[in-house]
């Protein structure tokens, strides 16, 4: 009987040694691509029953190099827009993703996101480093407890982020696609009327065709001259040059932005050169906890379906 293979399209860590671990406790053959190109995660495709990534972009061409071979394509993480989802659905290709790890992590950095914009943080690190060291700020600073954060999408993380802001004597406006849907402690708001209410809005919902650069000029233009957008989510879910404009004219006050488009961005232009703008390597997820726990379930899910035809994690079938 032939070993069953598992390509491993992209390395985010050190090694891979949770990876393999598992795998060899399965009898499973882990084939690690040398790089995530189109080109060659196809041709290692070929040779493969399953196909495991992080941010490799698993196109409907590699899928389809597989052919019926492939089993399952388990996303390391939560989003799936570097899948073809579509295209695995179609051809009865169950996609597993891992919905339950980093929700605290997010809500941490998101939390402390709000504070450092709300305190000015980032913008008196750089001025009294660069011997300028006064207090006087614009916006001026403002008590944060009863401040207004509004939240975009309350799935797993918007809640726990509704969570957190609500010990923290926030008030919380909340807009998602299941208006009747409530959550305890958020007033569930209209998204134009949240815009215009909130000092701090932040972003909590995968990104999709229908919702590429949901916040642009128009709802920049919504928002307080106050208020500060956070971004932990999708870089696709705002238009950064409509970003960098509402900061030139005024329109917004600053931003914290974990998760950009692309990925790296040139970090010598606006938005992310303006002080006002807080800039994080799509680390928000990150923490030595969260990352074990998604290795290992990422992993434990593309073995379940390629052994047992099963996994409680997928998200097409």
């Amino acid at each position: 009987m032939n070993t069953l293979k598992l390509l491993l399209s992209d390395i985010a860590w050190p090694d891979t040694s949770i990876e393999q671990k598992l795998c060899d406790e399965a009898g499973i053959e882990l084939v690690i691509a040398p790089d995530s190109s189109e080109e060659t995660l196809s041709q290692l495709a070929l040779d493969c029953d399953g196909i495991l990534t992080c941010w490799g972009n698993i196109t409907s061409k590699v899928i389809a190099a597989a052919g019926s071979r492939c089993k399952v394509v388990s996303r390391m993480g939560i989003g799936l827009d570097n899948i073809d989802v579509n295209y695995c659905t179609s051809h009865n290709i169950p996609v597993t993703n891992v919905p339950d790890y980093c929700l605290q992590e997010v809500a941490e950095h998101t939390i402390a996101s709000i504070f450092a914009l709300g305190r000015h943080l980032n913008l008196y690190n750089l001025e009294s480093k660069a011997g300028r060291y006064e207090r006087e700020v614009s916006p001026p600073l403002r008590r944060m407890q009863g401040q207004t954060v509004g939240i975009i999408g309350l799935g797993n993380i918007g809640t726990r982020v509704a969570k957190l802001a609500n010990a923290l004597e926030f008030r919380v406006l909340g807009f998602r696609q299941n208006m009747t849907k409530a959550v305890e402690g958020v007033e569930l708001t209209p998204l134009n009327e949240l815009l215009t209410k909130s000092d701090f809005v932040t972003l909590h919902l995968p990104l999709t065709e229908n919702n590429q650069h949901m916040l642009g000029a128009i709802q920049f233009q919504q928002m307080k001259s106050t208020a500060y957008l956070i971004n932990t989510a999708r870089g696709g879910l705002v238009d950064h040059r409509a970003l960098a404009t509402a900061l030139q004219s005024g329109e917004i006050a600053g931003a914290a932005l974990d998760v950009q488009d692309p990925e790296p961005p040139d970090l010598s232009v606006a938005p992310y050169n303006d002080p006002r703008v807080i800039v994080t390597p799509h680390a928000a997820f990150v923490s030595v906890e969260s990352l074990i726990e998604l290795r290992r379930s990422s992993v434990r899910n593309a073995l379940d379906v390629m052994l047992h035809g099963q996994s409680n994690q997928i998200v097409n079938l």
